[in-house]
């Protein structure tokens, strides 16, 4: 029995990180999973892993996390539907056995996460009563005439017991969780064949991506289109757009042809302990990351707003202290909401005052992390480039001599400040 976070056999993903966070992604799956052959590209990083399911979701800075199917050289660009229909079957679709071995794959991630849900003990009492029922099935037989077109039959079932062949089971025979909807006739088939001559095996859609000279001709719902049909007809598995056993990731653009299974079907930057959201939690994330945090560190965000970086960092380093400061009520009211939700309250303090009269001895933080409001998603009531020197000024006052000062400010901004601090005369 695999248990919760037990590692797996090697297998190859890719996770897609916002434009700057692929370093940050880098260096994560390098830390946290152990990963080898690691490579990136703007907006994904490739690695392999034997990690288990926990650990692969506590990834902090990626967006999405898939099984990589096939990673190819851009596809030739043919400018008619019907070639391009030809250049598919023959580039992306290519041999079956690696469908059949991503297949079988991302079952076993299915049945691992699965497991992980229901626990060992449960997951022991599924298998001893799987054992049983075969056990029961076998005595049956033995009764009978013992020929085998009887065998046969009690295999498939009769009509009432016939399990559901148009969906998606696990490596152990189960049906996977949310599909037992789609019924349809035929017998059922193992885990390990994509499809049968009589019924498709998986239901799928495509969710396709483009970019460069294929975009120019054909739309993602035109590729997407073409790209479904080939797999129907070649792997015998039915579309379904609605809700589908499996989704197919592709991204065409001029620079490759990179095809996967999403592993979960939330993303990884979706929080499940944040209520109200605020800043994107990847880059608060990696905000925090940069902050050098160690055990016992006193860390402030003097401008918390909702309290996302707090909540991040307090994640990240159970071992460090955190203070939020915000001059809007109503911001502190969702900033305390969200750390009750977290369950942090005994680790993140919230006080009421402003980032320019911040209301603690000189040198008494480790690290000062803040997102300063820039006008494109969170915006402030004065203007930030007459106020951002003597914010700087008051946050270096309270930050301790080596400390680290984290802020995330526009372009414009970060320009503005470096030619403030340059006009200033040098002290002696």
């Amino acid at each position: 029995i695999r248990e919760p976070g037990q590692e797996m056999k090697e297998l190859r993903y890719f996770c897609t990180a916002g434009k700057g966070m692929e370093q940050f992604l880098v260096q994560e799956v390098i830390s946290k999973l152990s990963a080898c052959d690691v490579e990136h590209i703007p907006g994904k990083v490739f690695f392999t892993t034997s990690a288990g399911l926990e650990r692969l979701r506590g990834l902090k800075s990626a967006e999405r996390l898939f099984l990589l199917l096939k990673k190819l050289p851009p596809l030739p660009a043919p400018w008619d539907s019907g070639k391009m229909t030809r250049v598919i079957q023959e580039k992306i679709i290519g041999e079956l056995g690696d469908w059949q071995q991503g297949l079988s794959a991302w079952l076993s991630l299915q049945q691992a996460a699965k497991e992980s849900r229901l626990g060992p003990a449960a997951s022991r009492r599924s298998r001893k009563r799987k054992r049983d029922e075969e056990t029961g099935k076998e005595e049956e037989e033995e009764e009978g005439d013992g020929s085998s077109p009887a065998k046969k039959q009690d295999l498939q079932g009769s009509p009432e017991e016939t399990p559901l062949p148009a969906q998606v089971l696990d490596s152990a025979g189960s049906v996977l969780p949310g599909r037992a909807d789609h019924v349809s006739e035929g017998p059922s088939c193992p885990a390990d064949v994509i499809s049968s001559s009589k019924q498709p095996l998986v239901s799928f859609r495509v969710c396709c991506r483009c970019s460069g000279i294929l975009a120019r001709k054909f739309s993602p719902q035109e590729l997407g289109r073409i790209i479904g049909m080939a797999i129907h007809k070649r792997l015998g598995w039915k579309a379904d757009l609605r809700e589908p056993d499996l989704e197919v990731n592709v991204h065409l653009s001029d620079a490759h042809c990179i095809l996967g299974f999403p592993v979960f079907r939330l993303p990884l930057a979706h929080r499940p302990y944040i209520r109200t959201t605020g800043l994107r939690s990847t880059t608060a994330w990696a905000m925090a990351s940069l902050a050098a945090i160690k055990d016992g560190c006193f860390v402030l965000d003097p401008m918390c707003g909702v309290g996302t970086i707090l909540i991040e960092a307090a994640k990240e380093w159970q071992n460090a202290f955190f203070l939020g400061i915000d001059i809007n009520e109503s911001q502190l009211k969702k900033a305390r909401e969200n750390i009750q939700f977290s369950d942090l309250t005994s680790r993140i303090e919230l006080m009421k005052a402003s980032v320019t009269e911040i209301p603690l001895p000189a040198a008494s933080v480790d690290a000062v992390i803040c997102d300063i409001p820039f006008g494109r998603k969170f915006g402030c009531k004065t203007d930030v480039r007459i106020m951002l020197p003597a914010i700087v000024k008051e946050m270096e006052r309270v930050l301790r001599v080596g400390g680290t000062l984290v802020l995330l400010l526009s372009p414009q901004l970060s320009a503005f400040l470096g030619k403030s601090f340059s006009r200033e005369p040098q002290q002696n």
